[in-house]
C-alpha cells in the first residue's frame, strides 16, 4: 500500500538507541574552546583554553599542545602525561616556549587541560592544537592566538590651507588593524580623512584633520580586540591678523600718543630750568624787559643854577 511505512522491531529500536548514546558521548566529550580566538597585548600572558565537556579526571592521561607553523611545521609548546611535562625534566619542548608555558595543576581533576603562556610575543601568533591522542575517540581542538601590538602614534604639521592649519597623525606597523580619531582637549572628534594600507600582516593608517583654533589637539588610537589604547598629543598656536583699517589706527594711535608723551616731557624740562634760574633776558635790551612792576631810581638834585 502506497505511504505505508512499517514500525522499527525492538531489536531495531534497541539498535538506533545504541546508536544515539553513542554520539550523544561523543558530543559531551567534545573539548570546550574549539574555533575560538584569544586576543592580547604584546608582553601580557595569555590562557589558552582546553577542557573536556564531561569534566573527566586529567591527571593520569595525555594532553598534548602545538603550534602550527607554515614553514617549519609543529612545534612543541607543552606535553603533559601522567604528570611528567616540560616543566619538570621531559625534554622535547620548542625553544620558542621554554620557561613561558605552564599548567593549572589543581584543575586537572576538573577536565581542564588550558596553558598560560607568559610574555607574548608577535611571533606567538597562530593557531595552536589541543590534542589527547589516548581518548577514545581520540579528541583535539585547534584555537587562533592573537598577540597585537601598535606603535606610538606620529603626529606631524603639514601646511596652513583654506581649511585651516593641517595636521596628521600616522601609526607605522600595527599587528591588528587600528581604530584612530583626532579631537581637542574638550574631546570632540574632529573630522578627519583616513588612509590605511596593510604591507606583510601589518597595518599603516594616516590620518589627517584640518584645525582653526589655538587648542591642544589629540591623536587617539585603539585596538578593542586587546583593550589597547595609545594617544599622541601637540599644542597649535594661532594668531589673529589685524585688518587693515585696525592697523591704520593703530599707527595713527601709537603717533599721537608719542608726539603727547614728547611734548610733556619737554614741558617737564622747561619748567625745571626756569625754576633753577638758568634762563635770563639779554642785558642789551634796557630795563622794560625785567618787566611791567619795575621802578627806576629817582633823579638827584642839580647844584647848577639857570
Amino acid at each position: 500500500m502506497s505511504g505505508f511505512k512499517l514500525l522499527p522491531t525492538p531489536l531495531e529500536s534497541l539498535f538506533l538507541f545504541v546508536c544515539l548514546l553513542t554520539s550523544f558521548g561523543k558530543i559531551l566529550s567534545q573539548p570546550k574552546g574549539s574555533g575560538v580566538k584569544v586576543f592580547v597585548k604584546e608582553h601580557d600572558d595569555a590562557v589558552l583554553p582546553c577542557s573536556l565537556s564531561t569534566g573527566e579526571n586529567l591527571v593520569g592521561m595525555l594532553f598534548d599542545w602545538r603550534k602550527n607553523g607554515q614553514k617549519d611545521g609543529q612545534k612543541e609548546v607543552f606535553l603533559y602525561d601522567a604528570g611528567n611535562h616540560y616543566n619538570n625534566g621531559r625534554q622535547g619542548q620548542d625553544k620558542q616556549f621554554k620557561g613561558r608555558v605552564s599548567h593549572f595543576q589543581g584543575q586537572l581533576m576538573n577536565g581542564d587541560a588550558s596553558i598560560r603562556i607568559q610574555n607574548t610575543k608577535m611571533a606567538d601568533s597562530g593557531i595552536y592544537s589541543c590534542d589527547f591522542p589516548k581518548l577514545q575517540p581520540r579528541q583535539t581542538f585547534s584555537i587562533e592566538l592573537v598577540v597585537g601590538t601598535c606603535p606610538e602614534p606620529y603626529i606631524k604639521t603639514l601646511n596652513d590651507t583654506k581649511d585651516g592649519l593641517l595636521l596628521q597623525c600616522e601609526v607605522r606597523g600595527a599587528s591588528l588593524e587600528p581604530k584612530i580619531r583626532w579631537q581637542d582637549s574638550a574631546g570632540n572628534i574632529l573630522l578627519s580623512e583616513e588612509k590605511v594600507s596593510e604591507r606583510g600582516g601589518l597595518y599603516y593608517v594616516t590620518l589627517k584633520t584640518a584645525v582653526t583654533k589655538t587648542d591642544h589637539y589629540r591623536c587617539v588610537v585603539t585596538q578593542e580586540d586587546i583593550g589597547h589604547r595609545i594617544d599622541a598629543e601637540t599644542f597649535v598656536p594661532f594668531y589673529e591678523k589685524l585688518s587693515e583699517d585696525q592697523s591704520v589706527g593703530w599707527v595713527f594711535g601709537g603717533i599721537v600718543i608719542g608726539a603727547a608723551l614728547l611734548a610733556a616731557v619737554l614741558a617737564a624740562v622747561l619748567a625745571l630750568l626756569v625754576a633753577r634760574k638758568r634762563i635770563r633776558g639779554p642785558a642789551s635790551q634796557g630795563p622794560h624787559h625785567l618787566g611791567a612792576d619795575y621802578n627806576p631810581p629817582a633823579e638827584t638834585e642839580s647844584n647848577s643854577s639857570v
